[in-house]
Formats: structure tokens, C-alpha cells, sequence
């Protein structure tokens, strides 16, 4: 296997497991959070930033100027960056350098537009109905539907702020991505199931073309 799989996801449509389970059959690593951890690590900043600004885009000068006490030991030639792009340049090469690793599942942080001239890489982004999403968050944190609702607005338009900012592509939308899955029509274990098929047919079809 050589497929690389990113995945986009809706807040509350459950990537983050169908993720995990998909690395766990597969065998291969996951990177979510542990992607931040791994950007922090190969570029010398603090993994605070990478956790303050996960996903979230930010233009606040101020922000920037007070954080940037943090970013010391990356290189002088990032210096006169504003702090998100920094951190953003950080994480871009931390996927770029996890991908030549070897196959593994990537979850948001844009993966799939760093490594979009990977011929092995099968961006998928994963939606659900708003009730089941609702739901989900709702008892995950123990929220009334309200909250959960007002949560996940809030965190699906960071994610796509994010996203449209540092790409030339939207978040979302069907052509930003190889294969997008709607986990409450297909359920979290069907949902793997589904890209399973997906790596398999990318697969079959990258060897019929060597084979010519």
C-alpha cells in the first residue's frame, strides 16, 4: 500500500474516528494532534502555538507581536513572518516530511493541499446531517443542542476560514477533494469501509497504469 489519505471533516461528523479506525486497520500512522506535536518538534517552536492557532486563522498584529516571543530557534529567514504564517509554513513541511514516511491517514490541517502533487495522496472530506452532528457534540461534552449547535457553527467556519485562507481551494466543496463521504448515511464503520474501497480502486488503477 502507498496511498497517503487526508481528511477534511465537518466538526462533529465523527473524522476524527473514522480517521483512527482507518489507520488502526490499515496498520499504518495517524496524525491529528500529533501532527502538532511533530511540526513543534522538526521547527524549534513552542507546540502552544501550534495549538493556539490549530486551525484558526488569525490577522491580530497584536497577537502576533505578544506570541512572537515564541518562535525563536526557527530561522532567521522566517523572522519578518506574521506569526500564523509561520506556523502554518511549520506544519506544511511537517506533512511534507510525514508523507515521505510512508502511507498514513492526515486529519484537517490542510494536508491535502500540501501534498496535492503527490500522485498517492486521496483527499476525502467527511460531512453529517446537522441533528446527527448535533447530537454527537451534545453528548460528547455534555451540552444542551443549542450550545452544541452554537459549537459547531463556530468551529466549522474556523475550519473553513483556515482553509480558504492559506488555499487556492474551498473548504467543503466537492471539487476540493478526490471523495467526499456523508457519515450518517453510511455510519462511522461504513464510512471506513467506503475509502477502503476508494484506496483499493486508487490503488488497482495506479498499477493497471505502470503496467502499460
Amino acid at each position: 500500500m502507498k496511498t497517503i489519505i487526508t481528511i477534511g471533516r465537518q466538526y462533529g461528523s465523527a473524522g476524527h474516528s473514522i480517521g483512527k479506525i482507518l489507520a488502526d486497520d490499515l496498520g499504518i500512522k495517524y496524525y491529528d494532534k500529533e501532527l502538532l506535536e511533530r511540526a513543534a518538534k522538526d521547527s524549534g517552536l513552542c507546540q502552544e502555538l501550534f495549538e493556539n492557532h490549530d486551525e484558526k486563522p488569525t490577522n491580530s498584529f497584536l497577537y502576533s507581536l505578544v506570541m512572537d516571543s515564541y518562535s525563536f530557534g526557527y530561522g532567521s529567514t522566517m523572522m519578518d513572518m506574521p506569526l500564523n504564517q509561520k506556523v502554518f509554513l511549520a506544519q506544511f513541511d511537517a506533512i511534507k516530511k510525514i508523507s515521505q514516511d510512508g502511507p498514513c491517514v492526515i486529519v484537517g490541517r490542510c494536508a491535502d493541499y500540501a501534498l496535492e502533487e503527490n500522485p498517492n495522496v486521496l483527499s476525502i472530506f467527511i460531512k453529517a446531517d446537522m441533528q446527527d452532528r448535533i447530537r454527537r457534540i451534545a453528548k460528547l461534552y455534555d451540552l444542551s443542542d443549542a450550545k452544541a449547535k452554537d459549537k459547531i457553527t463556530k468551529i466549522d467556519k474556523q475550519r473553513a476560514s483556515y482553509y480558504n485562507y492559506y488555499t487556492s481551494k474551498r473548504w467543503g466543496e466537492v471539487d476540493s477533494y478526490d471523495l467526499c463521504l456523508n457519515s450518517s448515511v453510511f455510519g462511522i464503520d461504513g464510512t471506513v469501509d467506503m475509502i477502503k474501497q476508494a484506496i483499493e480502486v486508487k490503488e488497482a488503477g495506479i498499477r493497471k497504469i505502470f503496467s502499460i
